[in-house]
């Protein structure tokens, strides 16, 4: 049995049976597993004999996602960890200490997206042999990459640090003479009660499409939908830029988009 279905095995009895069937679209815990293994192939440190990799890693969540892992967030730090330790033992990398999975919440997230930043902390030397010491300081970050972001709807990655220049510019909708504000952590559209903008369109998919925030603009991206989605009469197939005053149409209903 391979590591990562080892963990979809623990995982499905403790926490991906609640995920599956009632949080489809959300953040997976397997999808953090895999995004961490690959943070930490992609930030590999060769030295004469060794290959080192990172052992601290923060996982961002949206305010959303966070909530609905607390009850199992302890529970889950544990076998992400053990998941890496196997994995880098598999793959013959080195760890300066055990990893460390941290879980925080950043609002300029999306549900459905989360962050990782890997980090080398090296341990204090007497803890490293076994003899600790009373205030001894805290391990020093020796490395630290920047947070990738990744989506649950399968959209490229990108750095975190780019939403921050986002910050400031609110997207405003206009829908059916109704003025809706966007915030910097963008949002979900779709006929469900639980996205972010609702509309009552029948030919709107329940998760229809969703707005973010990417650097200086704004991107539309169609969440796999049943009558897709288009800009300025032209249907998208991957993520693209709207910019002031062009139309996003979903099923029938047509949303003009501007920046504040």
């Amino acid at each position: 049995m391979s590591v990562l279905r080892n963990l979809e095995s623990k995982l499905a009895g403790l926490i991906e049976g609640t995920f599956s069937r009632a949080f489809r679209s959300e953040v997976r815990p397997v999808e953090i597993a895999r995004k961490l293994a690959r943070e930490m192939e992609e930030h590999k440190s060769q030295s004469l004999s060794r290959t080192y990799v990172p052992n601290q890693y923060r996982v961002y969540l949206s305010p959303r996602d966070r909530e609905r892992f607390a009850d199992y967030e302890e529970a889950l730090v544990d076998e992400l960890a053990g998941y890496l330790l196997e994995h880098a033992r598999r793959e013959r990398l080195v760890l300066v200490s055990r990893p460390v999975i941290e879980f925080e919440t950043d609002a300029r997230l999306g549900r459905g997206e989360f962050g990782i930043q890997p980090r080398v902390v090296r341990p204090d030397p007497d803890q490293e042999h076994g003899r600790e010491r009373a205030g001894a300081p805290a391990p020093a970050a020796a490395e630290s990459g920047r947070t990738m972001v990744y989506s649950a709807a399968g959209r490229a990655a990108e750095p975190l640090e780019q939403r921050a220049r986002a910050r400031g510019h609110t997207a405003l909708l206009l829908i059916d003479g109704r003025r809706m504000l966007v915030g910097p952590a963008g949002a979900r559209i779709g006929r469900s009660r639980s996205c972010d903008i609702v509309l009552e369109d029948p030919n709107v998919s329940r998760e229809h499409a969703e707005l973010r925030p990417r650097g200086d603009s704004w991107v539309l991206t169609d969440l796999g939908s049943t009558n897709g989605s288009s800009i300025n009469g032209r249907r998208i197939e991957r993520p693209e830029v709207v910019r002031p005053g062009d139309e996003i149409e979903l099923g029938t209903s047509v949303i003009v988009f501007d920046v504040e």
